[in-house]
């Protein structure tokens, strides 16, 4: 994996080499009309933003040439100094000379000295005569010179979209293949269909690796946006930024930017409290935001994380009573886990009042629905008056996803590991009844459970209590995890795990919120992909 100071020198060698072959360009129109006003600017705009990248990269020798000869350009442009006579080698020498110093830096080399070069520089901006050197034979080297070009290209997002759809499509089509060559007695079938299985794999992984970028290309953006929210809120607080190394799918980054947004705004806003509050907790004034990431498995974590007062869960509770989401007597059992769920329901807010940074009661509801799209997790934790940490759980790309099949019903359906907590079997006689709910000890903890053939078939009204002698042998259940809450679904039975590439559904079934797709098997079958936040909704909407 590729550092992040690889990965910006890579950037600016691509932008540097693009920016010196537009001056030889314009220098060159320059030379032809002296007149010529666009390309003057031009040289002067390519100066200056070369000048800007490469002081900030850490490359001064070349900041320095730039900044020398934007001068000169500045003072052609103001008709100071003209385009002519010993002004135009030494200008013309300048850009050759930062075209060897982008080299060097891709080459990793110690810089070409531009001690001379400065000196005449300096010598036009004073008004004098350049020390010019005696000018080379034509079959020299100045003549000789070979063309380059930039070894990194820009590629538009969308050519890798479609591409990544391409490769969903060989690979469906790949599976299909590997499954007839099993049942074949073709040597040379069964040969040529792994040979395709191991070459499509490295394409499939190869395309994801050119959609990677860093996290740091989004986390850097950060530090003007606390600043500026920090003001409006007159508040003191410290950014700490970790993990910009960690690689992501670019289409996620660009996904969860609004979210992230919010979570850092409404850290600001709601959680890390105002100076004089925080040195009466024993605090200090300053508050502390820290955006972090790491790697988890397969997956990447994005947590925002403040030093504020913390969610306060009997207020949580509270709120959720008045608005009417639980009863009274049935907050009170529910677990401190369970309590801060209810922050990402629709419209739920806790802000006393309304400003521009919060209390409009739009969201964390919005923040779920992103991540849930992305077929992610989103986790709180908080302790009060120490902060909060919300965990963003994301996959390393949205393009193939990791599931586990089962069958219902003589038909075969998927589920995102993403939301797969765990699988087990169980006897009737291990499962209770309490208030119509079938339930579950599953590492002591207690999970609701339901027979999922009655969750997707019972459309109206809410589900029949539970009746455990209903059941018959022993029972398959997928234990489901989706906003801190646990459901076991109850299905016929295991099938395997495997990648597998997810396809939108077509009208009208792309109206059924339980289903966030379908894949095909190699089979041929089309397996449907069950939406495990949506089922949980459908479930804590019809439980008895």
């Amino acid at each position: 994996m590729k550092s992040r100071e690889e990965e910006y020198r890579e950037i600016f060698m691509v932008e540097a080499l693009e920016y010196y072959d537009a001056m030889s360009r314009h220098i060159s129109e320059l030379e032809r009309n002296p007149a010529d006003s666009a390309a003057l600017n031009e040289l002067f705009r390519l100066m200056h933003n070369l000048k800007a990248n490469a002081r900030a990269m850490g490359y001064p020798a070349i900041s320095e040439v730039a900044h020398r000869m934007e001068t000169i350009f500045g003072l052609i442009r103001d008709k100071e100094r003209t385009f002519e006579g010993n002004v135009v080698p030494v200008l013309f020498t300048g850009v050759d000379t930062i075209g060897e110093m982008i080299r060097a830096v891709g080459a990793s080399n110690e810089l070409p000295s531009a001690d001379t070069l400065l000196a005449n520089l300096d010598r036009l901006v004073n008004g004098e005569e350049p020390v010019l050197e005696d000018q080379p034979e034509a079959d020299d080297d100045d003549a000789n010179r070979k063309l380059e070009l930039s070894d990194l290209v820009y590629i538009q997002i969308k050519k890798l979209d479609h591409l990544m759809n391409l490769v969903g499509e060989l690979i469906i089509d790949r599976d299909r293949i590997l499954t007839l060559s099993k049942e074949s007695d073709s040597p040379a079938l069964q040969a040529t269909a792994a040979h395709l299985f191991r070459i499509s794999d490295e394409l499939q992984y190869s395309i994801m690796d050119v959609r990677l970028v860093n996290v740091g290309s989004l986390f850097n953006k950060f530090p003007r946006v606390v600043r500026d929210v920090a003001a409006a809120e007159k508040k003191d607080i410290a950014l700490e930024v970790d993990g910009q190394d960690i690689q992501i799918d670019r289409n996620i980054l660009q996904i969860i930017t609004d979210s992230l947004l919010h979570l850092v705004r409404n850290a600001i806003g709601h959680g890390i409290e105002a100076p004089d509050v925080r040195e009466k907790a024993g605090k200090p004034a300053q508050g502390q935001l820290t955006l972090a990431a790491q790697t988890e498995r397969d997956n990447v974590l994005i947590q925002v994380s403040d030093d504020g007062a913390g969610i306060n869960v009997d207020s949580v509770r509270r709120k959720a009573v008045e608005r009417g989401l639980v009863g009274a007597e049935a907050a009170q059992q529910l677990d401190d886990d369970a309590v801060r769920a209810f922050l990402f329901e629709p419209g739920f807010s806790m802000a006393k009042e309304i400003t521009d940074i919060s209390g409009r009661g739009v969201g964390l509801d919005v923040v779920k629905l992103a991540i849930d799209s992305l077929g992610g997790q989103l986790r709180v934790s908080s302790t009060l008056g120490k902060g909060t940490t919300f965990t963003l759980v994301l996959p390393t790309s949205i393009a193939v996803k990791g599931a586990l099949l089962f069958e219902l019903d003589a038909r075969s359906y998927a589920i995102p590991l993403m939301h797969t907590d765990s699988v087990v079997s169980l006897q009737p006689e291990d499962l209770h009844v309490v208030g119509g709910l079938l339930l579950a000890e599953v590492q002591d903890e207690n999970v609701p459970v339901v027979d999922l053939r009655r969750l997707l078939h019972n459309s109206d009204g809410p589900l029949p209590p539970a009746n455990r002698h209903e059941l018959q042998g022993r029972q398959d259940i997928i234990i489901v995890n989706y906003n801190n809450r646990k459901l076991g679904l109850i299905i016929d039975r295991f099938l395997r795990q495997q990648s597998i590439v997810i396809k939108p559904m077509s009208k009208p079934l792309d109206t059924i919120d339980l289903f966030g797709g379908v894949t095909l098997l190699g089979s041929g079958q089309v397996c449907l992909v069950l939406d495990v936040p949506a089922l949980t909704r459908l479930f804590l909407a019809k439980r008895p």
